[in-house]
């Protein structure tokens, strides 16, 4: 009998352990579905998509769209950023060091994280909604899957101290009146290729 509780004493400490501490993500590549909140966000967002790349300490993020295409390629352990974009035949660059990358995001700084018992699942991942609210007051939605965490973050202001990979989340658009929702869609553990994170040397136009 004491053989049976001291097993069952295992296998339960053994469970709360694991469900209290993530699984780290060091290799993913996840697709996000964007939309918005009215028909006219919805019509100007018509086939935009959303890739994020993680591998270790990088992270790249590919916004595509008819006619614009956009990558963000972050260092976590330098705090660097490029920004590759391409509009029609036009291809720009802009490279920041961390210093510039964050008064880049100057509006992030002091977010406040409030969890929030609301739950929902994507892609098989119970997911947490926290609210994030600025200094300004504006406030979004995230939803973070608890059991895992990315090894690199796409933009370390935005998503400071999320309790876990956040699979679906809330942005302005440029007016602020409507907001833009991006949702996982698909999820991939395979390893990322290395060549994703190379910065052309060529081919662009340096903005910055």
């Amino acid at each position: 009998m004491q053989k049976i509780l001291l097993l069952f004493y295992f296998v339960c400490n053994v469970f709360v352990t694991t469900a209290q501490n993530p699984v780290i993500v060091g290799d993913c590549t996840v697709t996000y579905n964007i939309s918005g909140n009215d028909a006219g966000t919805n019509k100007n967002l018509a086939g935009a998509t959303k890739n994020l790349y993680i591998k270790g300490k990088l992270s790249r993020v590919d916004l595509n769209s008819p006619g614009f295409k956009q990558s963000v390629i972050y260092d976590n352990k330098t705090g660097t950023a490029v920004i590759l974009k391409e509009v029609g035949s036009e291809k720009y660059k802009s490279v920041f060091t961390a210093e510039q990358w964050n008064n880049e995001n100057k509006r992030f700084e002091g977010i406040r994280i409030t969890p929030t018992n609301e739950k929902k699942t994507i892609l098989g991942y119970e997911c947490e909604k926290v609210i994030v609210t600025l200094r300004d007051r504006s406030s979004y939605n995230m939803y973070c899957a608890l059991a895992i965490l990315p090894s690199a973050t796409e933009n370390p202001y935005q998503f400071n101290n999320m309790p876990g990979f956040v699979l679906e989340y809330e942005t302005s658009s440029g007016s602020n009146t409507s907001k833009i929702v991006y949702t996982a869609t698909m999820i991939n553990f395979n390893p990322v290729p290395a060549s994703k994170f190379e910065i052309p040397s060529t081919g662009y136009r340096l903005l910055k």
